[in-house]
């Protein structure tokens, strides 16, 4: 095959601006969970992603010139215990999308992602960072990923920056079914981060909606960090814990499994109401990790189903990639409510429950 001069000046053109690179990456993590407390009575198991979700992921970027990059992230999670897929068998269940983005003008992304409520609650609110017994997600709702969905993440200025997420229902007829809507704004600066987030998502089936506002700062002191949370829920009945993700876009509008139910009101039911408080400290001394937190869950419903957890952990860093870790986490609730401890990956099924695992990057 013949080039011409022109047509190799182009390839080569092109090559200079082109350049990607992809990465593998992911987590194993194992562990042993003893819960107290379960319907069946105690138990002990050996499970997978107990601090961190066990993952295999791919990731890669390709510089477009004049600023423009191009990127892509599928991420799959599985049981290092048993070898089956995560997510509820999805390949790529915990994250899986395609993104441009901007030096100046931010990123866009289009996919299965994490929302802005999420993260924020993630990064800053939880001290567990959703992981481990003590995880703030076994009380409140996280409202982690969302099908079908656009997000735009803008640049930071002036320690300023921002997030906006539309999750398709894509329910024929009706643009409003099963939609959900997501933004943040965080602010840091120093020790300092501070953010608010809403999460607003429709019923699959009638003029109902549901929505989660939260309020979330960081401070770090030293080898101290302190977190801080507050959340208003309203016409919720739902909370999803340890591994259970409520899927904008790709879920019925009412989920009655017993560890997941707040009340027993559907999504936009009227008295289905609530608050939660999360504090927190971490501490960090060489290898050497501790975390504590209290998060309260104030049932504003009929039910009146409040509960407080208590949590701690320590977590000894054998390397850069490897750390051991072990945690406990309480459940006190009243009126019978349902809340369990769970873990990143597990609900739980007990009011209280021990870890003891291995968690390694790859």
């Amino acid at each position: 095959m013949k080039y011409t001069t022109a047509t190799l000046l182009a390839l080569a053109c092109c090559s200079a601006h082109a350049q990607s690179n992809v990465a593998i990456y992911g987590v194993v993590d194992a562990g042993l969970v003893l819960e107290r407390g379960t319907p069946a009575g105690n138990t002990s198991n050996v499970s997978s992603g107990v601090a961190s979700g066990s993952r295999l992921g791919f990731k890669g970027t390709e510089d477009l010139g004049n600023g423009l990059s191009a990127g892509f992230v599928v991420e799959s999670g599985f049981g290092i215990d048993t070898g089956a897929s995560g997510q509820g068998g999805l390949t790529f269940g915990r994250q899986s999308f395609v993104s441009l983005s901007s030096n100046t003008l931010g990123t866009i992304s289009a996919g299965r992602q994490y929302s802005p409520y999420y993260k924020l609650l993630r990064d800053i609110g939880d001290p567990f960072s959703d992981g481990l017994a003590g995880q703030a997600p076994n009380l409140m709702v996280p409202n982690r990923r969302m099908d079908n969905s656009l997000v735009y993440a803008s640049p930071t200025l002036a320690g300023w920056s921002a997030g906006l997420a539309y999750s398709a229902g894509e329910v024929a007829g009706d643009m409003t079914r099963k939609r959900a809507l997501s933004g943040a704004i965080n602010y840091e600066q120093g020790p300092l981060n501070v953010g608010l987030a809403h999460f607003r998502r429709e019923s699959a089936t009638a003029a109902q909606h549901a929505y989660n506002t939260l309020l979330a700062a960081r401070y770090k002191l030293g080898n101290y960090t302190l977190h801080a949370a507050f959340a208003d829920n309203r016409g919720m009945g739902t909370v999803g814990g340890g591994g259970t993700s409520l899927l904008a876009g790709g879920g019925s509008g009412t989920i009655t499994t017993a560890t997941t139910v707040i009340t027993n009101a559907t999504v936009g039911t009227p008295g289905a109401s609530s608050r939660d408080v999360v504090l927190g400290l971490c501490a960090n001394f060489g290898p050497h990790s501790f975390a504590g937190s209290v998060v309260q869950h104030l049932d504003r419903s009929p039910a009146n189903q409040d509960a407080r957890q208590y949590g701690v952990a320590y977590l000894y860093a054998l390397s850069k990639r490897t750390d051991l870790y072990t945690a406990f986490a309480r459940i006190n609730g009243r009126n019978g409510a349902p809340f369990t401890v769970g873990n990143a990956t597990d609900d739980g099924k007990g009011h209280s429950a021990f870890n003891l695992g291995l968690r390694h990057l790859l």
